[in-house]
Order: structure tokens, then C-alpha cells, then sequence
């Protein structure tokens, strides 16, 4: 019996973005989980470069196409290409003649929206780019917002700030505080991505606004670096990016062996939302427990005791605790635990610093103690939280 042919094929993608490394995930799920065999190009130092694709001799090719260059540069390809981009409204903006995995922009905006809905909010904004080719997936999440507010017969509040760059960083972040100034409070925001969500974390910080109290935020990618950049955790929704890499693995290894492969998009909706303390919002009419909470959120982790938090707002103990009572349902110490909670999930989920820094870092003071509260409130140790061995309860809420 002979050896199965080996395909050459090529991967198009900017490994550097998350939803890239996902879907090449994606494919290698795939591969190792079938019989083909694919001899694979990547970029050794995983970036995409088109100089010379034109002249590749190889079986074919799946690549990114939110990148128009990617698009362009194979629009006359001779080898069988499948394309993996953002999805669109309108049919023709699909490429042609291409078997087309898409990311669903729509439900990715819904799923956020729904979310904020969810915790109590009524006002919702999003946050976007500046319009330009390479960013057409962005202004199409523009549209499935604006969609969504004027089915509910509401405006729709979109700032795109600028682009970023060294040079134009002050400006950017200073346009971002004055657009959140504008808003009425309190306000869910949708970010397009975790790295803008991430810039207008530090605006808000800048601006004293309290997040999420006054702001709470829902960013798109569920990117890790982000998370460990982010000065408050970032929830946000889970693209199926790798459900979109095996599916377009599949297609490319059909039309391989001469299978026929509609050209009709193929959409794939998010895996998920991940929710920590961005958009956590919690109902709170007395402003006194919107700043202490405020307060809290900032110094959680600095081992903060209740009469600390009353201290700082002038009021006294009990009275602060009344308030909390009133309003929320629960104590001051309750909250302060929710926050080192939300930080130290963050920090195991990173994996960058062990269990004890991770206790330390977050206020525990001690890793037995962190032990302690995650089997007490979470069902959980530490260790099996990080390695993922239970489905993880939704943290304590501010009800108690």
C-alpha cells in the first residue's frame, strides 16, 4: 500500500493577534485529529508576509482575509484557498468564488450587550476604530450595534477615538476621557477589541470614573496578554476562533481531494463570554457606596479592612456598613473579598506567577488563607481553579 500524499500547505496569518493564534489552533486540532497529512508553512517567526506568494509551489493555502492585502495578493490564486475573516452584513462583501469561515461579528456585539443587560444596565455605548480597510471587521461590529439599539428603539453611542501611536497617545487617551465625561451614568461600554477595552480602562482610571460602577466594560478576543496588562480584570467575549480553524481545515482538505465546497459563507458564533470585574455592575443609588466601592476595587489587594474603606470616604464603620446593607445586600467585606477574588482568578488564569505570588499579589496575605477562602467560596482549590478541573460557580455576588 502506498504512503499518503503529504499536501504543502501554506497559513497565512499574523500569529502575533490572538484570534490568529486561535485559529491555528484551530487547524492543528484538526490535523491531529484526522489522517491527513499537510507539510505546513508558517513564517518562522509566525508574521505574515505576501513577498513572494504568487510563486509558492505548493497545494494550496488557508489564509486571513480581514487583511486586504491577504485578500488582493490571492484574488487570482490558482490553488484551492479557504478565507478566514469577519463576518458581513452585506453578501458582496464576501470575496468571490471562495469558501469563506467567518467569525459572527453580530452575535459577538449581542452576546456583550446582552450581558450588561443582564447585570442591571439600561445605557449602552460602544468603542471603535477609526475607519480604514484593515479594520472593516471593526465598523461591521459598529453595525451589528447599531442594529441591536435601533431595534430597541435607542440611540446608538459610537466614539472612535483615533489610532494610536507614540506620538499621539496623550491625545488619544485625553479625547477618550472627555468622550466618557459625555456619557450618562451608568453605562455599559462595548469595546471592538480587549486592547481597546484595555485603553479605555486607563482613561476611566485617569478620569477617577468607577469601573464598574459607573462604567462597566465588555472587550472582544479574551486576549491573555491583555488581561495581564489591564489594571482591572477584563471580561470579555470568546470568539470560536478555533472552532473556525478546524472548519476551515476541513473545507481546504475537501476541495483537496476534489470534493465540491459551496463558496457560502460558513459563520461560527462566539465560544463564550468570559466574565470578571469589568462588568460586574451592581445597582447602587447611594453615592457613598458607589465611591467606596470605587476605592475598594483600586486598593483590594493592598490587604484593605473595612474601617480603611470608611475611614477614606469620612464616615464611620457601622454607618458604612448600613449603607452596604441597604444597598447591596452584603458587606463591606464582602466586596473586598469579591475584588481579591476577581484579581486572584485572573492572576492563576495567566499563569505567569505561582500560587503564592499569586496569594501574596492579591492581598491573601498567605497561601493557606487563599486556600482557605476558594474552597469556602468557590467549591475549589487554588490548584484545581488553575488547572481547570471543576466548572467554576459564578463568584459570590453582592446579594451575599
Amino acid at each position: 500500500m502506498g504512503a499518503t500524499k503529504a499536501y504543502r500547505i501554506a497559513l497565512l496569518f499574523n500569529a502575533n493577534k490572538t484570534f490568529d493564534r486561535e485559529v491555528l489552533g484551530g487547524i492543528a486540532d484538526y490535523l491531529g485529529s484526522t489522517r491527513v497529512a499537510w507539510e505546513v508553512f508558517l513564517e518562522e517567526d509566525f508574521c505574515l508576509r505576501l513577498a513572494g506568494i504568487g510563486n509558492w509551489q505548493g497545494d494550496g493555502i488557508i489564509a486571513d482575509f480581514d487583511d486586504p492585502d491577504v485578500a488582493a495578493a490571492l484574488a487570482d490564486c490558482q490553488l484551492p484557498v479557504v478565507a478566514v475573516g469577519g463576518s458581513y452584513a452585506a453578501e458582496d462583501q464576501y470575496p468571490p468564488n471562495v469558501p469563506y469561515v467567518a467569525t459572527d461579528n453580530f452575535q459577538l456585539v449581542k452576546q456583550a450587550r446582552e450581558h450588561l443587560i443582564d447585570v442591571g444596565l439600561q445605557r449602552f455605548a460602544m468603542f471603535s476604530l477609526p475607519e480604514a480597510p484593515e479594520n472593516r471587521w471593526a465598523q461591521e461590529r459598529e453595525h451589528a450595534f447599531r442594529r441591536l439599539m435601533w431595534n430597541d428603539r435607542s440611540e446608538a453611542e459610537v466614539f472612535r477615538g483615533c489610532a494610536t501611536a507614540p506620538c499621539s497617545w496623550d491625545e488619544a487617551l485625553q479625547g477618550q476621557v472627555e468622550w466618557l465625561r459625555s456619557l450618562p451614568k451608568p453605562i455599559g461600554i462595548i469595546a471592538v477589541t480587549d486592547a481597546r477595552a484595555r485603553q479605555l480602562l486607563q482613561a476611566c482610571s485617569m478620569a477617577g470614573i468607577a469601573v464598574p460602577g459607573e462604567v462597566a466594560l465588555v472587550g472582544i478576543d479574551n486576549d491573555p496578554l491583555v488581561r495581564l496588562l489591564t489594571p482591572i480584570p477584563l471580561t470579555s467575549v470568546m470568539h470560536g476562533a478555533r472552532e473556525m480553524g478546524r472548519t476551515a481545515a476541513h473545507l481546504l482538505s475537501q476541495k483537496l481531494h476534489r470534493v465540491r465546497v459551496a463558496n457560502a459563507p460558513v459563520l461560527v458564533p462566539p465560544a463564550g463570554i468570559k466574565v470578571l470585574a469589568s462588568s460586574l455592575h451592581q445597582p447602587a443609588g447611594h453615592p457613598l457606596v458607589m465611591r467606596a466601592c470605587y476605592y475598594i476595587r483600586q486598593h483590594a489587594c493592598e490587604s484593605l479592612k473595612s474601617h480603611q474603606v470608611a475611614m477614606y470616604l469620612g464616615v464611620s464603620r457601622s454607618s458604612l456598613e448600613a449603607y452596604f446593607r441597604q444597598e447591596l445586600g452584603c458587606s463591606v467585606h464582602d466586596v473586598v473579598l469579591r475584588y481579591k477574588l476577581e484579581a486572584a482568578k485572573a492572576g492563576l488564569d495567566s499563569g505567569e506567577r505561582s500560587i503564592a505570588e499569586v496569594a501574596l499579589g492579591c492581598g491573601f496575605g498567605s497561601t493557606q488563607y487563599m486556600h482557605l477562602v476558594f474552597k469556602r467560596e468557590l467549591g475549589c482549590t487554588p490548584r484545581a481553579y488553575r488547572d481547570r478541573e471543576f466548572e467554576a460557580p459564578q463568584l459570590l455576588s453582592a446579594n451575599g
